[in-house]
């Protein structure tokens, strides 16, 4: 007797033909209907919470450039998970997120666990949200997901699906169907481009993470040199695209508005590519561009190109752009070639009885990463320190939150190195995390310590948060409370997680037990103490 296939059967077939068997959750009531018999050629990834799941699903899509599929429980865990998919949202990284719901015949009585607006809660920060009417669409509703997410601005997109669906007879195989995942961009507006380009002077370019994403690299190397000009990354950018090694690179734009008009004086053409116009924080109040100069903007977001305060902007996707724009310009005439970044400054460093500084740890750590290795940074007080002592020189190896929240750092990290381990790519991830910031996705550990991940966790211990002892100053906001983090065993709650763990004072003691934790099979937590130092912000 042949068995009909049900709702579950046809929508893992689909699944396994999209290339989507890595499914990551915390297991809910309301999916276990989905996830009985498990198929063992997918795999479930265990997070200890649903901030963590959505957060490795995150790493685990921008390491292997598809998606991910993140299994929540009903209206809690999508609550739980809101922090984490702002970032992924921001940060246009494609996953299809489920959810759990309510037996169909119990809904209209709202019992316990029902999510009566299920479509509504992960809005604004899906690009499509969705229940099924029916149990037979299931499977189409999967497929559409996929679409969605995968099409350029990529990002994520949320289906609740009641339990009792899954078990359901279906109507057969479902369809499966291929789309366009860049879109290029309009030629007769990027030849204008390409004139303005040619007509200026003095220009400055800008290159902002969606270049990288988008598998740009090379095509901005090509055109930056052919321009012969200086090359800004946006400010807290989530992915660098342009090596910070580069003579061409003038560092990261500031984080305001008159600070930015300052740095981008003297040049009579902005052209900002695969970057919004402009990520500013804190409010400085100023002009956006200086005097005599304009912009023009290629982005892949219709959003970030309606929002652009100043300029004329074009949507398409970024590599593209690059690599047609390269064609279309001069080599300029009698140009000179701007001054490099100046990176030749000593080590600020602490007396014999004081903590380390930023500076000296972020400058042993460039003595004994490897060259290969991708970097994770959520330390944000401690940001220029990296910058300085840490530049990003290859594609796709470094990653920061999409949305300024904290707690990304930890659980990304871990989806970062399953998605090198899925793809065959064999690095480590060292995480810089401040203390604050370990403390909102710890449990994401005990993952990265059961699937024995190349993670180098490296906690500075400052014992606050920094970065808004910074706040208060710039805002003049004195005496806020609760910005000291006294009495956190970070190493113990480390260990208790089952990682390997070192407490360090020293930069010998910080080289050495970072050489043991490469050589190590699994993750490392390593834990410097820190002296308070307040970044500047504007």
């Amino acid at each position: 007797m042949t068995t009909e296939p049900t709702i579950q059967d046809v929508t893992f077939d689909l699944l396994r033909t999209l290339g989507i068997t890595t499914v990551f959750g915390n297991p809910g009531s309301t999916e276990e209907t989905f996830l009985q018999d498990f198929p063992e050629d997918f795999t479930y990834v265990l997070a200890l919470q649903e901030a963590s799941a959505l957060a490795m699903a995150d790493g685990f899509s921008q390491a292997t450039g598809k998606p991910a599929l993140v299994n929540l429980h009903t209206a809690a865990g999508t609550g739980n998970a809101m922090g984490s998919l702002v970032a992924a949202y921001r940060a246009n990284t494609p996953l299809i997120v489920t959810a759990g719901q309510q037996t169909r015949e119990m809904s209209v009585i709202d019992p316990y666990l029902n999510n009566p607006d299920a479509t509504e809660m992960p809005k604004p920060w899906v690009k499509w949200s969705y229940e099924p009417v029916r149990p037979e669409d299931v499977p189409a509703a999967f497929m559409q997901a996929y679409a969605v997410a995968m099409q350029e601005p990529k990002g994520p997109v949320y289906l609740s699906i009641p339990l009792d669906d899954w078990q359901k007879p279906a109507l057969g195989p479902a369809v499966v169907r291929s789309i366009s995942e860049h879109t290029a961009p309009d030629g007769a507006r990027l030849r204008e481009f390409a004139d303005r380009i040619n007509r200026a002077q003095n220009p400055v370019l800008v290159l902002g993470p969606e270049v990288d994403r988008a598998g740009g690299w090379d095509a901005g190397i090509a055109f930056a040199e052919k321009l012969g000009a200086p090359v800004h990354g946006s400010a807290l950018s989530d992915r660098c695209s342009f090596p910070e090694t580069h003579p061409l690179y003038a560092g990261p734009l500031p984080l305001t508005i008159d600070e930015t008009n300052k740095a981008l004086r003297g040049h009579d053409l902005v052209i900002v590519i695969g970057a919004q116009v402009f990520r500013y924080y804190p409010y400085v109040a100023g002009d956006y561009l200086p005097e005599g100069a304009e912009l023009i903007q290629v982005t892949v977001d219709p959003h970030l190109a309606a929002v652009a305060p100043v300029g004329d902007s074009l949507v398409g996707d970024p590599r593209i752009a690059l690599e047609q724009l390269v064609e279309m310009i001069d080599v300029p005439v009698g140009r000179t070639p701007p001054a490099p970044l100046n990176r030749d400054r000593d080590v600020q460093t602490s007396a014999p009885s004081e903590p380390l500084t930023a500076d000296e740890v972020y400058h042993t750590l460039s003595t004994v990463k490897p060259d290969d290795a991708a970097v994770v940074m959520e330390s944000t007080s401690t940001l220029a320190e990296l910058l300085q002592w840490l530049p990003t020189s290859r594609r796709e190896s470094f990653f920061a939150t999409g949305s300024g929240g904290i707690g990304w750092g930890v659980p990304a990290a871990v989806g970062l190195a399953l998605g090198d381990r899925e793809r065959g790519v064999d690095r480590h991830i060292v995480a810089t995390i401040g203390d604050g910031s370990f403390q909102y996705s710890i449990q994401a550990i005990w993952t990265a310590a059961q699937h024995k991940l190349p993670i180098v966790f490296v906690v500075l211990r400052n014992g606050a948060y920094a970065i808004l002892k910074s706040f208060a100053e710039l805002e003049e906001t004195p005496n806020v409370p609760a910005l000291d983090l006294p009495g956190l065993d970070i190493g113990s709650l480390a260990t208790g997680f089952g990682c390997r763990t070192a407490n360090v004072s020293t930069t010998e003691e910080l080289a050495r037990e970072f050489k043991e934790a490469v050589a190590a099979e699994g993750p490392t937590v390593l834990v410097v103490p820190t002296q308070q130092e307040m970044p500047h912000l504007g």
